[in-house]
């Protein structure tokens, strides 16, 4: 099969035995001088991260060029432009209200996780859309559906699972730079941003998977669709 069958059976898999409100989305960063994949189109007004990929999951396709990146704070930690000043001290985020003042704000961009490459944008589309090998797959859904990514991720090795996370930056950091620069899932409970900007609900989350996960992922959700699912509270 081609990687666009690939990405159609995975998603259908993924959302209909863990029974996912909206579409998982394929987030690729195109690394400087890559060419971007054919067949997306360029958002006719500027969106953030955020709200592409928030827009995605409600089967939306997006090619978001540098130009196209409304948020430089996002577009910053995925490799596109330089962080702005008012971001490294602190003073944009303590604007905001969430944190007592400047210091703090300044403390939690200091240790940002960036990716550790320069891109010209991204891809940002349903992952039964994709017809190229994302970086990440992000879900965004009730607490109990994003719970079984931890069942998936401890189902052979056991042990306890660790997520990184602010009260900004959910979409672009959290479940897309962390996973990137980890190879690990990591949840988000959300952030400012998502809540302000995009339709994510007061009852979600979100989590990031590397797409190297998800073939096996995907493999599991189909033993458990017929086995402990049938066993849990499932609404």
């Amino acid at each position: 099969m081609s990687i666009t069958d690939d990405n159609k059976v995975y998603a259908k898999k993924l959302k209909d035995n863990l029974m996912l409100r909206s579409e998982p989305v394929a987030i690729k960063l195109v690394r400087k001088g890559e060419a971007f994949p054919d067949g997306y189109q360029v958002p006719e007004k500027q969106m953030s991260h955020c709200q592409a990929v928030m827009s995605a999951r409600n089967g939306n396709s997006y090619k978001m060029t540098v130009e196209a990146q409304m948020c430089h704070v996002g577009a910053a930690t995925l490799g596109m432009v330089e962080r702005p000043e008012k971001v490294i001290s602190g003073e944009f985020h303590a604007g905001i209200g969430i944190h007592e003042g400047p210091e703090g704000a300044k403390n939690m961009i200091a240790a940002a996780v960036d990716v550790p490459f320069k891109s010209d944008g991204e891809i940002v589309c349903p992952l039964k859309d994709a017809n190229f090998e994302p970086d990440v797959v992000a879900f965004v859904d009730i607490p109990e559906r994003i719970y079984w990514f931890e069942a998936f991720m401890t189902r052979k090795v056991g042990g306890r699972v660790q997520y990184s996370t602010a009260p900004f930056q959910c979409a672009c950091e959290d479940i897309t730079a962390v996973p990137i620069v980890t190879g690990k899932p990591n949840i988000s409970i959300g952030c400012f941003g998502c809540r302000k900007k995009t339709d994510m609900k007061p009852d979600e989350m979100a989590i990031g998977v590397p797409y190297s996960l998800i073939p096996e992922m995907s493999s599991i959700s189909d033993i458990y669709k017929d086995g402990v699912f049938t066993k849990a509270k499932r609404d």
